[in-house]
């Protein structure tokens, strides 16, 4: 039986640390005077890319995780403390200016692979992520839902890449901070939650 629940909250928690809208305008930014055909290859390219990263960590993250001793109530809290702090670099805008930062120190022709897919999509924080959902629903199906939940995140961030002209002049600079800052909110109450579901696998909270 198909649990929508989690699927529901799994898929607003990537969504959230992915941030197609905060990504648009620094993907923008780095394909800045290609061609239409050429941004939308490296869009789906940086996309196919993020793609087979975060799959390989929800596959084997766990795996290398207990191989050097560290449990999934550990990785729970440590990793809800690292979206807490993701969160409060959206609400700030920190987060932005570093994304730009890095987009805008490597000169190079090709941006799908580095800075695109990774750091900027497949970070520290969606990896994470992906291991954290992963280990809340072990087995086949839940590695499926986990996967099925990332591709469809992955699928918006297309389209937003390939519509990002459209969204840049309909959301202008403003829109796109005040959305940033609401997904920043939001990604603040869910690294709470990740921090008390592991800190109730040892046992110290109800």
């Amino acid at each position: 039986m198909i649990d929508t629940a989690f699927l529901i909250t799994s898929f607003v928690t990537l969504f959230v640390i992915v941030d197609p809208i905060g990504l648009t305008p620094v993907f923008l930014a780095l394909t800045q005077g290609m061609s239409p055909a050429r941004r939308r290859s490296v869009g789906l390219r940086s996309c196919f890319t993020a793609a087979g990263l975060l799959a390989l960590f929800a596959a084997f993250g766990e795996a290398v995780l207990g191989f050097v001793g560290i449990s999934m109530a550990a990785f729970r809290v440590a990793g809800g403390a690292l979206l807490f702090l993701t969160a409060l670099d959206m609400l700030f805008e920190r987060r932005t200016k570093r994304r730009q930062d890095q987009g805008s120190d490597d000169d190079i022709d090709d941006p799908s692979v580095f800075p695109m897919a990774m750091p900027l999509i497949a970070g520290p924080g969606s990896i994470a992520t992906v291991i954290l959902l992963a280990g809340q629903r072990p087995g086949i199906e839940g590695f499926a839902m986990v996967i099925t939940v990332m591709l469809a995140v992955l699928a918006v961030l297309v389209v937003m890449f390939l519509a990002s002209g459209l969204f840049e002049r309909m959301l202008g600079k403003t829109g796109i901070n005040v959305i940033t800052r609401l997904l920043g909110m939001l990604l603040a109450a869910l690294s709470v939650q990740f921090i008390l579901d592991g800190l109730k696998d040892f046992g110290f909270a109800g």
